[in-house]
């Protein structure tokens, strides 16, 4: 049933993907699915007609799909693989084969074997405790609609015919929903679903108009033509908004874009507090095309790049030749700045097809990260193989995620030198001196940090993970994302243990989670003394803005006081007033500044 309204004002929090306020009409998408009746088919040549239909419908749907990634508009162009990724879901034995087996020997019709097969797909997905990977059944679940719908014969929504500026709204948009689009009409996305990683999300940054997901329901909340707010950098979205309401988002918008067209004319200098104290301000980045978007915010390097999407992309593992190709254009982009990239963080369910690994209860647990490239350390090998060739090219560091226990560094470390060794023999170049770290994100290496900092050359805190598995938070779940807490007092005492660690050890510590590009933290990392920041490139021109207003000295005092607190809602109203002093001209305006440091 649809939510009624009556036009009186409505605040929604969800998770904020895209930052921005616009205030505009919304379009509703209609995404209510196909309703899918049982029907047992009695004869064989019945059975026949329901697999002729379904492969049908996914040629269909396969065509569909093509011409849309032919028509993507140009400023998403770099994106088309994720409607790749459907096309190749359409292939998939798990859904596509599992199907035509269900119809043949249970005589049931198409429609109800393929959503059979979605729920077996989905019950796998569902154990991935990877924020990404995780996140990747909405595509299957977009591309079963699809095919459902082609079985149905009932019409997908047109999203070409928008005509007019608007908000879309939507239970979840797919790659081929949003490939569709007029860009030039769209303002924003508000949906349902979705995460942080979404492909919503990625798209949204392409296009840089903001975008909330994770709201639930709002698709059943708002009607079309209704008036929204959506801020998002906040994540909050108000439907039909009172005068007041749109004053006051104006306002901060305003203030938002003036005070960020200043910092970004200064994105390209150096991160320095006042008392002389430098801050190395990196990106992380996911793909290739991110590079040039580091260099444009005047991020110093590259703190941590991801390198599980070209396994992900298909059912055979890339080539040393494709890895090395890859890692050899961005270490060229971005020199002589560095690049840090991570080994694998795969493993459970989340391999390629052709690993046989049996269904774990609990992966994000088990067997990832790794411990998975231990367990097959040709694949590993592989890997580091490819990374030492590109070494030659740019400023390239090596980084093991995951890390529990001194073990894991030794022997990861072995299969290193036995990749050097190799490379030696044939007379390939690379860099002698690369340097080795680990990303330090689950408790128990923070407990023996002192002693992993005598095997590394380098420490990465993942802020993401150290919080979930320190606090015991699922952060990509709606429901519960409330409790993830960076300003937590057991997250304070844990990264500054892993920061005293460090200088104790005379390596360098970094941070490259989530807590990194947030200003209301950054008091407190200066204050510790961490040597680099890694982040979403976009927070980049910010986040060194407000280093250069820090006094190191001061930011030491802060770290003092707030490690003395017993509660994350202590610690946070310390850092906002601290925030507040940092940037005074914020400071009469109260709770709209406290969305605009966040």
């Amino acid at each position: 049933m649809r939510y009624n309204n009556n036009y009186a004002p409505k605040l929604l929090k969800g998770i904020g993907v895209s930052p921005g306020i616009i205030i505009g009409k919304a379009h509703l998408v209609d995404s209510s699915r196909v309703r899918v009746r049982y029907k047992y088919v009695r004869t064989e040549a019945e059975v026949a007609e329901e697999v002729e239909k379904f492969r049908g419908a996914l040629l269909k749907t396969e065509q569909q799909l093509n011409i849309l990634k032919n028509q993507m508009p140009d400023q998403v162009r770099e994106h088309e693989f994720m409607l790749d990724s459907h096309l190749m879901i359409l292939k998939d034995s798990m859904l596509t084969d599992a199907t035509v087996k269900k119809i043949q020997n249970e005589k049931i019709n198409a429609e109800w074997a393929l959503t059979k097969s979605l729920k077996e797909v989905k019950q796998i997905f569902e154990q991935i405790d990877d924020e990404y990977i995780g996140s990747r059944i909405r595509d299957v679940q977009n591309v079963t609609e699809r095919v459902l719908r082609n079985l149905s014969g009932k019409e997908p929504p047109h999203l070409s015919d928008i005509n007019e500026r608007v908000i879309i709204v939507a239970h979840d948009l797919s790659p081929a929903d949003t490939a569709e689009l007029n860009i030039s009409r769209v303002m924003g996305f508000v949906t349902d679903a979705g995460g942080r990683t979404s492909h919503t999300g990625i798209l949204a940054h392409a296009l840089q108009i903001p975008a909330v997901v994770g709201l639930e329901s709002v698709s059943e909340m708002v009607e079309d033509g209704d008036l929204l707010i959506v801020d998002g950098t906040t994540g909050e979205v108000v439907i039909n908004p009172e005068d007041s309401d749109i004053i006051y988002y104006q306002e901060k918008q305003l203030q938002h874009e003036a005070y960020i067209s200043g910092v970004s004319k200064t994105s390209h200098l150096p991160a320095i507090t006042i008392d002389g104290h430098r801050l190395a301000v990196l990106a992380n980045i996911e793909f290739l095309e991110e590079v040039t978007a580091v260099r444009d915010y005047g991020g110093e390097g590259i703190g941590l790049y991801r390198t599980e999407f070209l396994y992900l992309r298909s059912k055979e593992l890339p080539t040393e030749e494709e890895l090395f190709e890859n890692y050899r254009e961005v270490a060229e982009i971005i020199a002589p700045k560095p690049v840090t990239i991570r080994s694998l963080d795969l493993g459970g369910d989340k391999v390629p097809a052709d690993f046989d690994i049996k269904k774990e209860a609990n992966p994000a647990l088990g067997l990832r990260a790794i411990r998975f490239c231990l367990k097959e350390p040709h694949v590993l090998k592989t890997q580091l193989r490819a990374i030492l060739r590109a070494s030659v090219y740019g400023e390239v560091q090596l980084m093991f995620p995951m890390v529990s226990d001194v073990e894991e560094v030794l022997v990861a470390k072995e299969i290193l030198n036995q990749a050097k060794s190799e490379l030696d023999r044939e007379g390939v170049a690379y860099d002698c001196d690369l340097r080795v770290g680990i990303m330090v994100e689950v408790p128990s290496a923070v407990t023996i940090a002192e002693v992993l900092a005598r095997h590394v050359e380098f420490f990465s805190i993942g802020t993401n993970d150290l919080i979930q598995y320190a606090l015991a938070i699922d952060r990509d779940n709606e429901h519960v994302a409330y409790l993830f807490q960076p300003f937590h007092p057991a997250i304070l005492r844990m990264i500054h243990q892993v920061v005293k660690a460090a200088k104790q050890a005379g390596i360098p510590v970094s941070i490259c989670g989530e807590m990194a590009g947030d200003p209301l933290c950054i008091p407190f990392l200066v204050g510790l003394g961490l040597d680099q920041l890694s982040m979403n490139a976009r927070a980049i021109p910010l986040i060194k803005n407000l280093i250069r207003l820090i006094s190191l000295e001061e930011a030491r005092t802060d770290v003092e006081n707030m490690m003395r607190f017993e509660t994350a809602d202590e610690v946070k109203a310390y850092a906002m007033e601290r925030a507040m002093i940092l940037v005074p001209e914020f400071g009469e305006k109260g709770r709209q500044q406290e969305i605009l440091l966040r």
